[in-house]
């Protein structure tokens, strides 16, 4: 399955100075997808609420078409379940993101976190691994946390 989405990052990704920005946006959709569902499965039930948070954070973040988002959800479902560690992922997190980029997709991993209403103490704690190992400053950490819970509490 890594080869899958490496070949994925080769077919839609190859550098291309004109594409820079829809490249970076692809990586981001990929990575994003992958640490999902690595989290979703953290606590050995996947929610049905959390799936849907995932589909949401692509589409509305990427603004991907659904054809786009299930074969994202699709890669990212298979790679998660194949992966033996993080380092797969958060490797190519930290060799293509920007910062900016590595603080939205902790964002966003809180938003698939708290979208079953509850946050259990291992989402938490992968999610915070997720940030110590993509270099995300603990501020910053805190700060998409507090940010995602107040916007779901003001719902």
């Amino acid at each position: 399955m890594l080869l899958a989405i490496k070949q994925f990052f080769e077919d839609k990704l190859a550098t291309n100075a004109d594409t820079d920005s829809q490249q970076s946006d692809q990586k981001i959709e990929l990575a994003t997808a992958a640490l999902m569902f690595e989290l979703m499965k953290t606590d050995e039930t996947i929610d049905a609420r959390e799936k849907q948070a995932l589909a949401d954070v692509l589409r509305d973040t990427f603004h991907l078409d659904n054809a786009t988002v299930a074969n994202l959800v699709s890669l990212a479902e298979s790679a998660a379940h194949e992966a033996t560690s993080l380092y797969e992922f958060t490797s190519l997190v930290n060799e293509h993101y920007s910062y900016e980029q590595r603080v939205k997709l902790i964002e966003n991993l809180w938003r698939v976190a708290f979208a079953d209403t509850k946050l259990d103490r291992y989402e938490e704690h992968l999610i915070r691994k997720v940030s110590d190992l993509i270099y995300v400053r603990h501020s910053d950490f805190i700060r998409t946390k507090l940010a995602v819970k107040e916007r779901l509490d003001a719902q």
